[in-house]
């Protein structure tokens, strides 16, 4: 899922900084540009690994930028594989109507997730709905 982040551009003597606006507390940093985008995804699965806190959806970038926090940097959207954060998965069987599944890929697919990441994020959102 595409989550905003703020870069903290390095130079030759320090490295480019990440902050998570959605992840409090979670940090990233690389040498390269190419590859910060590992970094994050390491940094979002260890920020996650044990934790039983519920993935927060991303922010809208137009309501982060404004803040005075983030001045000096760069706005980038990242792509993070949410089914990596969580340490354990379980696998299960289940059964649903054939239209709903095809529905239920289509939806993942367009946010670039998969069937199971997309299945948990639904089941997560609702539970938090009630």
């Amino acid at each position: 899922m595409l989550y905003p982040l703020y870069v903290h551009v390095g130079d030759a003597r320090h490295a480019h900084g990440v902050s998570f606006p959605d992840f409090p507390g979670c940090f990233a940093a690389a040498d390269d540009w190419e590859d910060l985008p590992a970094a994050v995804q390491e940094a979002a699965e260890a920020h996650f690994a044990g934790s039983e806190t519920p993935i927060p959806r991303p922010t809208p970038l137009e309501s982060l930028t404004a803040s005075p926090e983030f001045e000096g940097g760069v706005w980038m959207l990242f792509d993070i594989d949410l089914s990596k954060l969580r340490s354990k998965a379980v696998r299960l069987n289940i059964s649903l109507p054939e239209r709903l599944l095809q529905q239920i890929d289509a939806a993942a697919r367009q946010r670039r997730l998969s069937r199971s990441a997309f299945l948990a994020l639904a089941a997560e959102h609702e539970m938090e709905r009630a």
